[in-house]
């Protein structure tokens, strides 16, 4: 099951149809002991009264209300490898290994609904930086009880320059306005089950209908298991509305490649979907 906010409030698709879901508010739907269970049997009770035409684009929102979006970083090889080049300059290349090897992983906040887009719409690049990166990530909602209850696609656009240059500026080189982008919808497995370790992420960018990048990476690469992030991020803190934690990115640029305007984004995430955004 998908689970879509969307202009006409949110809507689930099962089974190749489209049912809005008017008598839940967003937010109480992530409150719900089993979302999944409940949402379709709302679908199977009303049947064809709450059926609708699939929703375009521009009718999709981006699925967070009042959640805010946190993230782990240094969670695949690929990942440190990077972070290792871009900061050695500035003296903290070690600090990735460190945190690579370490129990306690990295976890940052990311952003808040203001500042996070959904689909099609314009992700943003800072102005007082040259060099500039998407990045693809598995996305987990989790209840307030800290419970796994779905997955989304997440963009972490980040400023790897100003990252690099001191790693005491990562808050700067990550939250920003439209530095986030989640969508286009919730993923509700079935039983609860998890994704399959071979689960695929895909990045595309391209530039004027050029491809410029393609880069492809599967969960099983992760280090860390999602339960030990949650466990992680739910230390010593609360989310009375539920959140969304990024899982870290195993796909990055070459580091030649900065983002410009007009570039497009595709991120793909098999049971999920595609996430598409343009670079504002």
């Amino acid at each position: 099951m998908k689970l879509y906010r969307t202009t006409l409030g949110p809507m689930v698709e099962t089974k190749g149809s489209w049912h809005v879901v008017p008598e839940l508010a967003w937010d109480a739907i992530f409150a719900l002991p089993d979302p999944r269970k409940i949402l379709m049997e709302g679908v199977e009770a009303r049947g064809e009264i709450n059926r609708r035409p699939a929703p375009s684009e521009t009718d999709i929102l981006a699925p967070i209300g009042s959640q805010e979006v946190w993230a782990a970083g240094v969670t695949y090889l690929r990942s440190r490898d990077a972070r290792k080049e871009e900061a050695k300059s500035g003296g903290g290349g070690d600090f990735y290994d460190k945190v690579y090897d370490a129990a306690r992983p990295e976890i940052f906040f990311k952003s808040t609904a203001h500042r996070t887009v959904g689909p099609g719409q314009a992700v943003r690049i800072r102005k007082d930086s040259k060099w500039n990166v998407p990045e693809p990530e598995l996305t987990l909602v989790v209840n307030p009880a800290g419970k796994i209850i779905g997955y989304t696609v997440g963009n972490d656009m980040s400023s790897r320059d100003i990252e690099g240059e001191n790693p005491l500026y990562l808050p700067q080189a990550k939250v920003y306005d439209a530095s986030c982008a989640l969508g286009p919808c919730i993923y509700l497995p079935e039983d609860g089950a998890p994704l399959p370790p071979l689960t695929e992420i895909k990045l595309t960018i391209s530039r004027g209908g050029v491809q410029q990048f393609l880069g492809i990476t599967a969960i099983a690469k992760m280090k860390r298991r999602f339960d030990e992030l949650v466990e992680y991020l739910y230390r010593d803190n609360s989310f009375p509305q539920g959140v969304f934690l990024m899982t870290g990115t195993g796909v990055v640029p070459p580091d030649d490649f900065t983002l410009h305007s007009g570039d497009e984004i595709r991120i793909e995430i098999g049971p999920i979907g595609v996430l598409r955004n343009v670079v504002a």
